[in-house]
């Protein structure tokens, strides 16, 4: 009789094990998620104080920028002067939103001399305003100083999901120098800074294109979906704990 093998589990009992391990896995998903997203929230934290120190402080010139940029590839937000003249016959549009309007940001090369350029958005022109002869005021000649944010550029395109740049169109959806510069009639060996100058507040004569269009309001909703996941993970916890204790409680045999 000791030697006889012992009889498989119930199959209620099977169902009831396999049930209970599905939920404790649950429960480590879950509380992993919540990991994750506490992690997600103090690096968010930490990039939301690194824009606040940087947009708060003095333009720097533009080699100081060039500089930052060759050799950390992070210029993001830093406040930054630069002079020079237009070259508006090579304007790029970016396709965009203003104040719920949609629209094109208008992206220039701006010849420094030295045969150097930099690349300036001057910010928004509504969708029919794309063509400059329709907004004669704001083609802005001579030398002039445009104060902004520098802004990153891209080695390739971000996503699958971005749309590729129609050069034919003239139409932009990913900050590409050497798509941008295709065409535009710059010297063969000039130098393109290897960042972008997002114009700061201000309209250009004629009204168009309108500046101070970088988005900084970025958002941070990480502890609300910690404490989702944390919840979720606390809620099947105590779901699991009832149906131990209801499965071990005096008598639970024999209902």
């Amino acid at each position: 009789m000791l030697d006889q093998p012992l009889p498989p589990p119930a199959p209620s009992l099977r169902r009831t094990l396999t049930g209970f391990a599905l939920g404790v896995l649950g429960v480590i998903l879950l509380v992993v998620l919540g990991t994750w997203q506490v992690e997600r929230l103090h690096w968010k934290e930490g990039v939301l104080r690194q824009i606040d120190e940087r947009i708060h402080a003095a333009p720097r010139p533009p080699a100081e920028i060039e500089r930052l940029a060759r050799e950390t590839g992070d210029v993001d937000y830093w406040p930054v002067s630069v002079t020079g003249s237009f070259r508006n016959e090579a304007e790029r549009y970016f396709l965009s939103t203003y104040q719920g309007e949609p629209g094109w940001n208008v992206y220039v090369p701006m010849d420094l001399g030295g045969n150097r350029f930099v690349y300036v958005n001057r910010g928004f022109v509504p969708y029919e305003l794309k063509d400059p002869a329709r907004r004669r005021e704001g083609q802005v000649t001579g030398e002039t100083t445009v104060t902004g944010l520098a802004r990153n550029v891209a080695a390739e395109k971000p996503s699958f999901l971005v749309p590729a740049n129609d050069l034919k169109k003239n139409q932009f959806f990913w900050k590409s120098l050497p798509e941008m510069a295709e065409g535009a009639g710059l010297p063969a060996d000039a130098t393109i800074l290897p960042f972008i100058v997002d114009a700061g507040e201000g309209r250009a004569p004629g009204g168009w294109p309108v500046g101070g269009t970088t988005v900084i309001d970025i958002p941070n909703n990480h502890l609300q979906y910690a404490i989702t996941w944390y919840g979720l993970a606390l809620v099947l916890a105590a779901m699991l704990g009832y149906q131990v204790l209801r499965a071990w409680r005096p008598g639970a045999a024999k209902g």
